[in-house]
Protein backbone atom coordinates (compact mmCIF):
# COMPACT_ATOMS: atom_id res chain seq x y z
CA UNK A 1 0.00 0.00 0.00
CA UNK A 2 1.19 3.67 -1.33
CA UNK A 3 1.68 5.97 1.48
CA UNK A 4 1.45 9.66 0.79
CA UNK A 5 1.91 12.22 3.50
CA UNK A 6 0.84 15.41 2.33
CA UNK A 7 1.59 19.35 4.00
CA UNK A 8 4.82 19.27 4.94
CA UNK A 9 6.13 22.26 5.73
CA UNK A 10 9.33 21.35 7.87
CA UNK A 11 12.13 19.30 7.70
CA UNK A 12 11.25 17.59 10.62
CA UNK A 13 7.93 16.34 10.03
CA UNK A 14 9.51 15.06 6.01
CA UNK A 15 12.68 13.07 8.17
CA UNK A 16 10.08 11.75 10.76
CA UNK A 17 7.56 10.55 7.71
CA UNK A 18 10.19 9.12 5.71
CA UNK A 19 11.74 7.42 9.21
CA UNK A 20 8.41 6.11 10.08
CA UNK A 21 7.80 4.38 6.61
CA UNK A 22 6.15 6.67 4.00
CA UNK A 23 6.23 6.29 0.43
CA UNK A 24 5.76 9.72 -0.76
CA UNK A 25 5.98 13.56 0.97
CA UNK A 26 3.41 16.14 -0.77
CA UNK A 27 4.63 19.58 -0.77
CA UNK A 28 1.34 22.29 -1.27
CA UNK A 29 2.82 25.54 -3.40
CA UNK A 30 -0.84 26.84 -4.09
CA UNK A 31 -2.79 28.99 -1.55
CA UNK A 32 -3.21 27.34 2.01
CA UNK A 33 -2.22 26.81 5.30
CA UNK A 34 0.21 24.80 4.07
CA UNK A 35 1.65 26.37 1.71
CA UNK A 36 5.69 26.54 1.29
CA UNK A 37 8.00 28.27 -1.12
CA UNK A 38 10.15 26.46 -3.57
CA UNK A 39 13.29 27.04 -1.68
CA UNK A 40 12.06 26.10 1.58
CA UNK A 41 11.34 22.83 -0.44
CA UNK A 42 14.45 22.25 -2.29
CA UNK A 43 16.28 22.56 1.40
CA UNK A 44 14.51 19.87 2.36
CA UNK A 45 14.24 17.28 -0.89
CA UNK A 46 18.21 17.62 -1.22
CA UNK A 47 18.36 16.18 2.31
CA UNK A 48 15.88 12.84 1.71
CA UNK A 49 16.70 9.24 0.55
CA UNK A 50 16.39 8.76 -3.29
CA UNK A 51 13.79 6.38 -3.11
CA UNK A 52 11.27 9.33 -1.41
CA UNK A 53 9.26 10.44 -3.91
CA UNK A 54 8.65 14.17 -3.56
CA UNK A 55 5.43 16.31 -5.04
CA UNK A 56 4.78 19.62 -5.61
CA UNK A 57 0.71 20.07 -5.17
CA UNK A 58 -0.79 22.95 -7.31
CA UNK A 59 -4.02 24.35 -8.38
CA UNK A 60 -5.12 26.26 -11.85
CA UNK A 61 -1.50 26.78 -12.63
CA UNK A 62 -0.25 27.75 -15.76
CA UNK A 63 1.96 24.10 -16.50
CA UNK A 64 4.79 26.45 -17.32
CA UNK A 65 5.21 27.71 -13.89
CA UNK A 66 4.43 24.19 -12.13
CA UNK A 67 7.47 22.96 -14.30
CA UNK A 68 9.57 25.84 -13.30
CA UNK A 69 8.49 25.87 -9.56
CA UNK A 70 8.90 22.23 -9.53
CA UNK A 71 12.34 21.96 -10.96
CA UNK A 72 12.96 25.11 -8.36
CA UNK A 73 11.62 22.90 -5.39
CA UNK A 74 13.69 19.43 -6.65
CA UNK A 75 10.62 17.45 -6.54
CA UNK A 76 10.01 14.41 -8.56
CA UNK A 77 6.21 14.90 -9.49
CA UNK A 78 3.55 17.12 -9.13
CA UNK A 79 0.31 16.75 -8.17
CA UNK A 80 -2.51 19.06 -9.67
CA UNK A 81 -5.72 19.48 -7.92
CA UNK A 82 -7.76 22.22 -9.84
CA UNK A 83 -9.64 22.40 -12.86
CA UNK A 84 -6.73 21.62 -15.40
CA UNK A 85 -7.92 20.15 -18.76
CA UNK A 86 -6.50 17.06 -20.25
CA UNK A 87 -4.61 19.34 -22.56
CA UNK A 88 -2.93 21.66 -19.50
CA UNK A 89 -1.92 17.84 -17.80
CA UNK A 90 -0.24 17.00 -21.06
CA UNK A 91 2.01 20.14 -21.65
CA UNK A 92 2.82 19.94 -17.56
CA UNK A 93 3.72 16.03 -18.60
CA UNK A 94 6.15 17.10 -21.34
CA UNK A 95 7.95 18.78 -18.97
CA UNK A 96 7.72 16.71 -15.52
CA UNK A 97 6.50 13.07 -16.37
CA UNK A 98 5.50 11.73 -12.53
CA UNK A 99 1.82 13.37 -12.86
CA UNK A 100 -1.11 12.58 -10.23
CA UNK A 101 -4.47 14.26 -11.01
CA UNK A 102 -6.67 14.80 -8.23
CA UNK A 103 -10.27 15.07 -8.87
CA UNK A 104 -13.10 16.12 -6.05
CA UNK A 105 -15.69 13.85 -5.58
CA UNK A 106 -18.91 14.41 -7.40
CA UNK A 107 -16.91 17.53 -9.46
CA UNK A 108 -16.68 17.77 -13.32
CA UNK A 109 -12.76 17.12 -13.03
CA UNK A 110 -14.57 13.89 -11.05
CA UNK A 111 -16.86 12.70 -13.89
CA UNK A 112 -14.00 13.05 -16.83
CA UNK A 113 -11.45 11.70 -14.73
CA UNK A 114 -10.97 9.16 -17.82
CA UNK A 115 -9.93 11.63 -19.97
CA UNK A 116 -6.33 12.37 -17.96
CA UNK A 117 -3.65 10.46 -19.11
CA UNK A 118 -1.43 10.10 -15.96
CA UNK A 119 -0.72 7.07 -13.94
CA UNK A 120 -1.71 8.52 -10.79
CA UNK A 121 -5.73 9.65 -10.14
CA UNK A 122 -6.34 10.39 -6.55
CA UNK A 123 -9.90 11.33 -4.95
CA UNK A 124 -10.39 13.74 -2.49
CA UNK A 125 -13.46 14.86 -0.92
CA UNK A 126 -15.65 18.03 -2.20
CA UNK A 127 -13.70 20.42 -0.07
CA UNK A 128 -9.77 19.56 -0.63
CA UNK A 129 -8.02 20.11 2.04
CA UNK A 130 -10.52 20.25 4.79
CA UNK A 131 -10.33 17.34 6.18
CA UNK A 132 -14.00 15.96 5.83
CA UNK A 133 -14.76 12.59 4.67
CA UNK A 134 -17.06 11.89 1.64
CA UNK A 135 -18.98 8.57 0.54
CA UNK A 136 -16.38 6.48 -0.27
CA UNK A 137 -19.08 3.95 -2.28
CA UNK A 138 -18.81 6.79 -5.43
CA UNK A 139 -15.33 6.00 -6.05
CA UNK A 140 -16.77 2.77 -7.76
CA UNK A 141 -17.82 5.04 -10.59
CA UNK A 142 -14.38 7.26 -11.21
CA UNK A 143 -13.54 6.18 -15.09
CA UNK A 144 -10.52 5.96 -15.00
CA UNK A 145 -7.35 3.33 -15.64
CA UNK A 146 -5.00 5.07 -13.63
CA UNK A 147 -3.81 3.60 -10.11
CA UNK A 148 -6.26 5.19 -7.65
CA UNK A 149 -5.02 6.89 -4.69
CA UNK A 150 -7.45 7.82 -2.14
CA UNK A 151 -7.70 10.88 0.19
CA UNK A 152 -10.02 12.99 2.14
CA UNK A 153 -10.42 12.60 5.99
CA UNK A 154 -8.58 10.11 6.34
CA UNK A 155 -7.15 9.45 9.87
CA UNK A 156 -5.32 6.88 11.69
CA UNK A 157 -8.66 5.67 13.10
CA UNK A 158 -10.41 5.34 9.75
CA UNK A 159 -7.65 4.34 6.81
CA UNK A 160 -8.16 0.91 7.44
CA UNK A 161 -11.99 0.67 6.70
CA UNK A 162 -11.25 3.18 3.64
CA UNK A 163 -8.88 0.88 2.29
CA UNK A 164 -10.66 -2.10 2.38
CA UNK A 165 -14.09 -0.35 1.20
CA UNK A 166 -12.53 0.95 -1.83
CA UNK A 167 -9.37 -1.31 -2.32
CA UNK A 168 -7.12 2.08 -3.65
CA UNK A 169 -3.33 1.40 -4.50
CA UNK A 170 -2.76 3.97 -2.22
CA UNK A 171 -4.07 6.70 0.35
CA UNK A 172 -2.80 10.33 1.12
CA UNK A 173 -3.34 11.94 4.48
CA UNK A 174 -2.46 15.82 5.70
CA UNK A 175 -4.68 17.15 8.13
CA UNK A 176 -5.84 13.57 9.61
CA UNK A 177 -2.25 13.40 10.88
CA UNK A 178 -1.09 16.72 12.54
CA UNK A 179 -1.35 18.35 15.64
CA UNK A 180 -2.01 21.77 13.95
CA UNK A 181 -1.70 23.42 10.08
CA UNK A 182 1.51 22.54 8.77
CA UNK A 183 2.95 20.30 11.66
CA UNK A 184 2.60 17.13 12.17
CA UNK A 185 1.76 14.64 14.88
CA UNK A 186 4.19 12.36 15.38
CA UNK A 187 1.96 9.00 16.92
CA UNK A 188 -1.04 9.55 14.26
CA UNK A 189 1.77 9.98 11.91
CA UNK A 190 2.89 6.68 12.94
CA UNK A 191 -0.16 4.97 13.78
CA UNK A 192 -1.63 6.08 10.26
CA UNK A 193 0.82 4.49 8.58
CA UNK A 194 1.03 1.29 10.81
CA UNK A 195 -2.74 0.94 10.06
CA UNK A 196 -2.51 1.69 6.31
CA UNK A 197 0.52 -1.22 5.70
CA UNK A 198 -1.58 -3.51 7.79
CA UNK A 199 -4.73 -2.95 5.91
CA UNK A 200 -2.28 -3.27 2.58
CA UNK A 201 -1.05 -6.31 3.40
CA UNK A 202 -4.85 -7.44 4.31
CA UNK A 203 -5.94 -6.21 0.89
CA UNK A 204 -2.72 -8.08 -0.87
CA UNK A 205 -3.62 -11.34 0.58
CA UNK A 206 -7.28 -11.01 -0.06
CA UNK A 207 -6.16 -10.22 -3.74
CA UNK A 208 -3.20 -11.41 -4.63
CA UNK A 209 -3.47 -10.30 -7.85
CA UNK A 210 -4.14 -6.62 -7.14
CA UNK A 211 -2.43 -3.98 -8.81
CA UNK A 212 -1.08 -2.37 -5.30
CA UNK A 213 1.88 -1.06 -3.62
CA UNK A 214 3.81 -4.39 -2.30
CA UNK A 215 6.23 -4.23 0.87
CA UNK A 216 9.38 -3.21 -0.38
CA UNK A 217 8.79 -1.80 -3.56
CA UNK A 218 9.08 1.67 -4.90
CA UNK A 219 6.48 3.45 -6.52
CA UNK A 220 8.82 4.51 -8.94
CA UNK A 221 12.37 3.29 -10.36
CA UNK A 222 14.67 6.41 -8.81
CA UNK A 223 17.60 5.18 -10.54
CA UNK A 224 16.48 6.11 -13.37
CA UNK A 225 16.50 10.06 -12.87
Amino acid sequence: MFVKICGITNEQDALLAVALGADALGFVFAASTRQVTASRVYDITRRLPPEILTVGVFRDELPPRVVQIAGEAGVKAVQLHGRETPAQVAEVRAGIPRVIKAVAAGSDTFDRAGTYDVEWLLVDSPNPGSGQMFDWSVVDAVPTNAKLILAGGLTPDNVAAAIATVEPWGVDVASGVEAAPGRKDARRLQAFIEAARAAGRRLSNLHPSIDGQRDGESPYDWADE
